[in-house]
Parts: structure tokens; C-alpha cells; sequence
């Protein structure tokens, strides 16, 4: 921000015009972040110059302005614009000062506020009142919260929902979605009309700072007949997960089913996989039982979400189950299927069945990918079946060469974990060219180090240097880079030690501190 605003002062002092939209943008952003003394200077500064101020621009501002500052000064402010043509929504202006006096438990000048705002051709709507009315009431000072709804019916007007959501639409447009969230719920408290436009902009945006106030938003909205676009509902629901309010979740879910909002594929497999993702297998599996109730069939991502969840949460059983009755109901499995259960069956140890699923989706016409080979030779590394996991690495080579060679470091680290060390010089020695790279041999030399096996590493290096001399040079860099990086050095410097006596690499400042530690 403080960037920001020294950006303007120099644009200012050269006399560039950047636009009445910019300076306004600005004006509420500096505000919106507490920065007032910037936004005093950037007031006086638009004003000196006749940049027109906007709803946006003038509203935060004043809206901030209002919480800590003299109702005189305030007024003040407000007879600065009131002089200049300006296109401002002066009804607007009016609540957010009112909001802003209220929020700093000043309900006293607010009440005042009122009748000044009016006086300055700033009329106060229905919702300044009520605004008043109700902070009056919170602090126990009933019969002047009387006065002031007497007062609203009298010399208010109703709010204009277009003007609001205009006025909304910036807030959010702006990313100042903490004002958006407290204007909303203004309205919402005093039950003022909001369009449904308006209403998912909140709900969605809100979401990502205040989930439990964007469920507000939505309960209000279905309290009038309406309901929320799946985008909206996709937004809640991910930020309803991301802020662990899985409860409410569940809470958002039933209110919608209650309004009969789930009523196709897309809005159900919505609804599972945000279920699913959040650990509520049970609350899926109640979906997928109203998804054929209904005679909708589940798809391909309906049993996918389905599974992951089961798989995630250790559910083998109902998962095996579930893909059983995936066939049954004629829903072929994808690549995602296949690679659930295939990493879940490696992980667990149960590699022979992760195997025929893998040789099952080959039969299928299912291309593997670098995560179903990763997993299944870990798996089968684990299970010590290494004759297998070669023939499956050979596989990844004959079907993409790209594959196998993302997958080839995971695949050498495997086999060092179970001590394979010969049978990995001897994977690597075996590779073609474009297959072998520098992380794979990286791994397997730290590997060696870490294992003590400096002689095997020596032996490996060296053919290395035979095959690319330049990758030599890369593989000293890189143990270099290892060393400061570990707090168990030892192992790796005891290796450059021996491909410096084996002449492998040159004596440098690097090496000769190594060497003197």
C-alpha cells in the first residue's frame, strides 16, 4: 500500500492525469487497509485538482473516516463533495457514514448524523434508520430506537436494490470484501430487499474471509425463494472446507435438499465430492442413496469421489464394494478409478491385488500413468518382489519414455531403501541415454553415501564420467549444494574426498575446506 500511495504522490508531482478511476481505486483501497493518513492526503490532493470523486472512492473513505473522527470534521468532509459535481449515490454516503459512527458505538452522533445528512441534501433510506434504531436497541436505550423508526417512516425513502448492487458489485470488484460482508449484513438484518445477483457475489466472495457469515447470506436467500448458482455453491463449499467448518457443511447441504436444489447430476456429484473431500463418507453415501431415489445414476465422478474418500479414510471394504457395484451398474473405471485403489492396495501392503487391477486396466484400455507406476513399485519394493517391479518399470519405458523417466528416481530411491544397490548401478548402466538424468544418479549417490558404500559409488561415478563428462561437473555442483544444505554432511564429503583422489574432480577453495574440516 505505502508502494501505492508513493506511486500517486510522484504521478501527482509530475502532473500526470491517471484517472478519476485509478485515484478513486486508491482512495478506498488505503482506506480500506486503515492507512488514513494517506487517505487524507489523497482527499486533499483530489480535491485541489478536481478529480471527481466516486461512490467507491469517497464511500470507504468517509466510511473509515467516520469511526474515529469529530462528527464536525466528518461534516466537513462531506460539505467539500457536496459543493463539487460529482455523480456520488448521496443515500449511499449516508449509511456508510451512519454504519461507520454506529460500528465505533457513537449512536449518539449518529442519531444527530441523520438530520444533518439531511439537511445537506444527503437524504438517509430506510436502512440508516434502522441502522441507528437497532444500535439504540443493542444498548438498551429502547424509546430512542422508537423515535428513530419513527423518524425512518417519516422523512426516510427506500433503499434503491439497483444502487446497492452497483455499489456492491465495486466493493467486490475491488477484492474490499470486508465491506461488502458488513454493508450485506446490514441488510440483512433489517430484511431489506437484496437481488440474487448481489446475493451469490456475497456468498461466494464473503466465503474465502467469513464462512459463516456467507452461510448467513444463503439462508437468507433461500428464506426468500431463491437459491444459489452452482459456482456459488462450489465456492461456499470450498472455503466452508478449507476453514474446517465441515459441520456446516453438512448443515449447508440439508437446507438445500430441503429445497429440493439437488435435482441433477451436476448439483449431486457437487455435493458428494465436497462430502467426500471433507470426510463425510457417510453423509456421500446418504447422497448417492437420494441421487437414485430419484433415478439419477451415479457416474464415473460421482464413484470416484466415493472412492477416494473410502480409500482416504481407510474404508477398503466399502471401497472394493463400490467398485464391484461400479461394474455391476455399468460404469467403467478411468485412469483416477484404477489409481485409487492401485496406490491404496501398495500402500497397505497388498501389492499382489494392486498388480491384477494394473494388468485389469491394461485389458481395458486404461493407459497408465507416472502415479499408477510410482505407487505399484513402491508397493512392490516394499513386498521385496523386485523381479516384478523391473518388468513394471520395463513396461513404463515400452509405453512412455517420459513417464519412465519421471518415475525413475522414485523407483532407484525404492530399491536403495531395501538395500538393491547393485541392481540400481546396474538399472542405471542399462538405460538409454534420454531416459538416465542427474536426479536419478544424485539419488543413488546420496543413497550410497548415506549407506557407507563410497566404493560402489566411485565404481558408479566413474562411469558416469566415462558416458558424460560433463554431467560430472552438474554431480559435484549438486553434492556441494547437498552438503550445505544437510546437517549430516559427513557421509557426502567423504565421497568428494574419494572422487578427488580417483581424480574424478579437480582441488577448488570449495573442496580444500571440505577437506580441512
Amino acid at each position: 500500500m505505502h508502494i501505492a500511495f508513493s506511486i500517486f504522490n510522484e504521478v501527482n508531482e509530475l502532473s500526470m492525469d491517471i484517472g478519476p478511476d485509478l485515484c478513486n481505486s486508491l482512495l478506498a483501497a488505503v482506506a480500506s487497509s486503515g492507512h488514513l493518513d494517506y487517505g487524507h492526503t489523497m482527499f486533499g490532493e483530489m480535491s485541489r485538482s478536481g478529480v471527481p470523486m466516486s461512490t467507491l472512492g469517497f464511500g470507504v473513505f468517509i466510511w473509515k473516516v467516520s469511526r474515529n473522527a469529530e462528527l464536525g470534521n466528518i461534516l466537513g468532509l462531506l460539505d467539500d463533495v457536496g459543493k463539487r459535481v460529482s455523480d456520488i449515490n448521496r443515500s449511499i454516503i449516508a449509511v456508510l457514514i451512519i454504519q461507520g459512527l454506529c460500528h465505533a458505538s457513537r449512536v449518539s452522533d449518529a442519531s444527530i448524523a441523520l438530520e444533518e445528512l439531511t439537511v445537506r441534501g444527503f437524504k438517509p433510506d430506510f436502512l440508516a434508520y434502522r441502522i441507528v434504531a437497532e444500535t439504540f436497541r443493542l444498548t438498551g436505550y429502547i424509546h430512542e430506537a422508537e423515535k428513530t423508526l419513527k423518524k425512518k417512516r417519516k422523512l426516510g425513502v427506500a433503499p434503491r436494490t439497483s444502487d446497492y448492487k452497483d455499489f456492491f458489485f465495486a466493493l467486490i470488484s475491488e477484492r474490499l470484501i470486508q465491506e461488502a460482508k458488513e454493508l450485506g449484513e446490514a441488510i440483512l438484518s433489517g430484511k431489506f430487499p437484496i437481488e440474487d445477483s448481489v446475493l451469490n457475489a456475497l456468498i461466494g466472495s464473503v466465503s474465502a474471509i467469513d464462512p459463516d457469515s456467507a452461510t448467513l447470506f444463503l439462508e437468507f436467500m433461500s428464506e426468500k425463494g431463491s437459491l444459489p448458482t452452482l459456482l456459488t455453491l462450489s465456492n461456499l463449499s470450498r472455503n466452508l472446507r478449507k476453514h474446517n467448518k465441515t459441520d456446516k457443511l453438512v448443515e449447508v447441504f440439508q437446507l438445500l435438499s430441503s429445497k429440493n436444489y439437488f435435482s441433477d447430476l451436476d448439483s449431486y456429484n457437487l455435493m458428494v465430492s465436497f462430502l467426500c473431500k471433507a470426510g463425510k463418507v457417510r453423509e456421500a453415501y446418504v447422497a448417492i442413496h437420494d441421487m437414485k431415489k430419484k433415478g439419477i445414476d451415479p457416474d464415473i465422478s460421482s464413484y470416484n469421489s466415493l472412492m477416494e474418500a473410502c480409500c482416504r479414510e481407510n474404508l477398503l471394504r466399502p471401497a472394493k464394494r463400490l467398485w464391484d457395484e461400479m461394474f455391476a451398474n455399468g460404469c467403467n473405471g478411468n485412469l483416477k478409478t484404477f489409481n485409487t485403489l492401485i496406490c491404496k492396495l501398495s500402500e497397505i501392503g497388498q501389492v499382489e491385488q494392486a498388480q491384477q487391477l494394473f494388468h485389469q486396466m491394461l485389458e481395458k484400455g486404461v493407459q497408465p500413468d507416472a502415479t499408477t507406476y510410482a505407487s505399484l513399485l513402491e508397493g512392490l519394493c516394499e513386498e521385496l518382489k523386485f523381479g516384478d517391479a523391473f518388468n513394471i518399470f520395463n513396461m513404463s519405458v515400452e509405453q512412455d519414455v517420459k513417464i519412465a523417466t519421471t518415475i525413475l528416481s522414485t523407483f532407484i530411491f525404492h530399491l536403495c531403501k531395501k538395500g538393491q544397490f547393485l541392481a540400481s548401478s546396474k538399472l542405471l548402466s542399462g538405460l538409454r541415454s534420454d531416459i538416465g538424468h542427474l536426479d536419478s544418479h544424485m539419488i543413488f549417490l546420496k543413497c550410497l553415501a548415506d549407506a557407507g558404500e563410497v566404493p560402489i559409488a566411485i565404481e558408479h561415478i566413474t562411469w558416469v564420467g566415462e558416458i558424460s563428462p560433463s554431467m560430472i561437473e552438474a554431480v559435484y555442483t549438486e553434492l556441494l549444494t547437498s552438503i550445505s544444505a544437510t546437517m549430516k554432511a559427513e557421509p557426502l564429503v567423504k565421497l568428494l574426498r574419494a572422487m578427488h583422489e580417483k581424480g574424478l574432480i579437480a582441488e577448488d577453495d570449495a573442496l580444500k575446506d571440505l577437506c580441512n574440516r
